[in-house]
């Protein structure tokens, strides 16, 4: 009786244990160990639901991720972006979920995934096979809607960043793991994908002015906007809806969203996205800098000075040029937002909720204008106007007989509108603005958050000040009787210069300087042991970038001349202290005025070693600090900018679908039929013989049908 019952146990035993192996087996392997240590250690802590229909091998044995690598994942996003161009701004998106379950864009996903966390940028041939087994699962989760955010006890997929668990976790680091604001590396794969499909969608329906967080826009095509079109404005609303990019409702976004996008999977993914609310992203300037504090106390009682040595697939951190000027960034774009768990996806879903607050701009724009036959300019439509893109416009001081006009432009969650008329009218606009954000935005705006400001003040937008410089020209023409009549008036040039004070102020907060009326410049400690070339090249980078930064300002020479200023006594400073030769002239005097040639100690004065040394290669050559005199530095670029300006990538995206269009080529071939074709060279010597017998205000450019002469 004994052996038989010892038999039954035996036999029981061994078909727990098949059972057993048969169910580990199916399981995905990077979500095993985790799986038996958080149901063994932590099953009464986790707040997340076990997957029953978790894909397995078995299931997606029919399916080979080679054989669904069919097309261009390129070639895919390109035909999401011509369609959804030549399709009409009315007619929303049903069915996107044909994208969402092409193999070939989450491959593209995982790629761009792993750029970011590596730096470097795999091609398909070089991702393993398991790799897209366990991409495919990650794909058939979110098609099936099993997918969830931020589940960290269950991953479909792993960065190559991470090491793979090999033993049961402990209660502990489960608890760590839970615990952290590190979102899965799967989150940001399917981030990417929905970003690859959504933002074509909603770029073609976003307002041409809006440059913040969008293709082939940023802060320089602002500042020069500003420069072509709002000339002759004397009112100005400066606005800040800031509180949109740290906190958004969620009901806004779903409404903004289902408007355009019709797919129930694509709004559901992003719904529960959406679902937390918590937002680690932004960071205020109180809490950046408690905890540059807490970091520096941290480190001077643990720290060990030693470098840190990085994993082999691990990115290098970023240069000491680069988060410098990081550090220079305009309030107006410092702050990004980071809804829940959409994470790169939040920049769009932040435009896609102001762009209601533009379309409602660009109307008002519309009803504002009245014109005026007394004016000079704006004279016929809202957006003619005399005035020369290549030098900043000279026009007319305001008044009751002029025209009444109205521009805006915003970039991310600051926006600017210049209005050419009463300070009532101003007031009015701040009025409907304030309403439409209570009632449609649900933002509660107050009056300090819309300022009203008059150009002569000057007005701070992106570090950059907007004002009317007073100038008093003489005009000579051609009077009755061939005289040259010459005549004194008044008028305006507008102008757009840096802000010298807030690039003061960036300085301070590096600790490169101190002081506000007299500054004075404090050594670069962060590059102490770093070599001079190093040092000189990686100061050069900073100023070239400043430089760029500064392009479009008046004042270009000056505020880069400044900063050059404050970075060579840094550097020179640094090389004072490091070197001890006490004081900054000597520095000079030894670098020479650049601080291109080589210092020595006390007692190395030997200047034929480091030719030696040059020769052999086993140094570095010195670069000089660039922009140590004024003629080295650039001017400002004032090259022309149309006032109805798209990116390069628009226009070749609405160039394409013209030629796609048959009907073009029948009205062409028309053309050919009836004119003939014609060389460029003949329709410049036309355009020439025009002007000089008919005069340029006879000639219309945009006629079909030139006049003969």
């Amino acid at each position: 009786m004994a052996l038989k019952l010892a038999g039954k146990i035996k036999t029981l035993a061994s078909t727990i244990i098949m059972s057993l192996r048969t169910f580990i087996k199916h399981l995905p392997s990077n979500s095993l160990l985790v799986r038996f240590s958080s149901l063994h250690s932590l099953s009464s802590l986790s707040a997340y639901p076990q997957h029953q229909n978790h894909p397995s091998k078995s299931q997606e044995q029919g399916q080979d991720p080679y054989a669904l690598m069919r097309e261009d994942p390129i070639q895919i996003c390109s035909e999401i972006w011509v369609k959804s161009f030549s399709t009409p701004k009315s007619k929303p998106f049903s069915n996107l979920s044909g994208f969402l379950s092409r193999f070939d864009i989450w491959v593209l996903a995982y790629q761009r995934s792993v750029a970011h966390f590596t730096g470097s940028f795999p091609t398909p041939s070089a991702i393993h096979s398991q790799t897209l087994h366990h991409l495919l699962s990650l794909r058939n989760a979110v098609v099936k809607g099993q997918f969830q955010w931020n589940m960290k006890t269950e991953l479909y997929i792993r960065s190559p960043l991470e090491k793979p668990i090999t033993e049961f976790t402990s209660k502990t680091t489960m608890k760590k793991i839970l615990g952290s604001s590190k979102p899965p590396f799967q989150d940001r794969v399917v981030q990417e994908v929905l970003l690859l499909i959504l933002e074509p969608v909603f770029e073609p329906r976003f307002s041409s002015r809006s440059h913040g967080f969008r293709l082939g826009r940023n802060a320089h095509t602002v500042i020069r906007t500003i420069r072509s079109n709002f000339a002759g404005y004397l009112w100005y609303l400066r606005g800040d809806l800031s509180e949109v990019l740290e906190k958004v409702d969620k009901r806004l976004v779903m409404c903004c969203l289902e408007s355009v996008v019709k797919d129930k999977r694509v709004l559901g993914l992003i719904n529960s996205a959406l679902g937390e609310t918590a937002n680690h992203g932004l960071m205020s300037d109180d809490a950046r800098k408690l905890k540059k504090v807490i970091g520096k106390r941290k480190k001077k009682k643990g720290g060990d000075g030693r470098r840190k040595v990085l994993n082999p697939n691990e990115p290098k951190p970023d240069p000491y040029w680069l988060r410098t000027f990081y550090d220079f960034a305009p309030d107006e774009a410092a702050k990004v937002p980071n809804y829940g768990h959409c994470g790169i996806l939040s920049p769009l879903l932040a435009n896609v909720c102001l762009n209601e607050l533009d379309h409602m701009m660009e109307e008002n724009m519309v009803e504002f204008f009245r014109p005026s036959i007394l004016d000079s300019i704006w004279k016929d439509s809202n957006s003619d106007g005399c005035h020369n893109p290549a030098w900043p416009e000279f026009v007319p001081s305001g008044g009751k007989e002029k025209t009444r006009k109205m521009d805006y432009i915003r970039y991310g969650g600051h926006f600017l509108i210049g209005i050419r008329g009463s300070r009532e009218d101003a007031v009015k606009i701040r009025e409907e603005l304030i309403d439409f954000c209570s009632s449609k935005l649900r933002i509660k705006l107050d009056y300090s958050k819309v300022e009203i400001e008059h150009v002569s003040r000057g007005i701070l937008f992106l570090d950059h000040i907007i004002c009317h410089r007073v100038v008093y020209p003489t005009l000579r023409y051609t009077g009755t009787g061939g005289k040259t009549v010459s005549k004194k008036c008044v008028g305006t040039l507008l102008s757009v210069t840096a802000s010298l004070p807030q690039c003061i102020r960036r300085f301070r907060r590096l600790e490169l300087l101190k002081g506000d009326k007299d500054p004075e410049p404090l050594p670069c400690t962060a590059m102490l042991y770093s070599s001079q070339a190093h040092t000189n090249s990686q100061m050069n980078k900073f100023l070239e970038t400043m430089a760029d930064w500064y392009r479009y300002a008046d004042n270009r020479k000056k505020v880069v001349g400044f900063c050059a200023y404050i970075i060579r006594s840094s550097l020179a400073k640094l090389y004072a202290a490091r070197y001890k030769l006490k004081s900054r002239a000597k520095v000079y005097k030894i670098a020479s005025r650049s601080l291109s040639h080589p210092l020595r100690g006390k007692g190395n004065n030997g200047a034929s070693e480091y030719s030696d040394l040059l020769k052999l290669g086993l140094v570095d050559t010195i670069e000089g600090v660039q922009f140590s005199h004024m003629s080295l530095i650039p001017s400002c670029d004032y090259t022309p900018f149309p006032r109805v300006w798209i990116p390069e990538h628009e226009q070749i995206l609405l160039e394409y679908i013209k030629l796609q269009d048959p009907k073009f080529f029948s009205e062409l071939r028309k053309s050919i039929k009836t004119q003939g074709l014609s060389l460029p060279q003949n329709e410049i010597s036309e355009i020439v013989w025009d002007f000089k017998i008919l005069g340029a205000p006879r000639f219309d450019i945009t006629s079909e049908k030139h006049p003969q002469g």
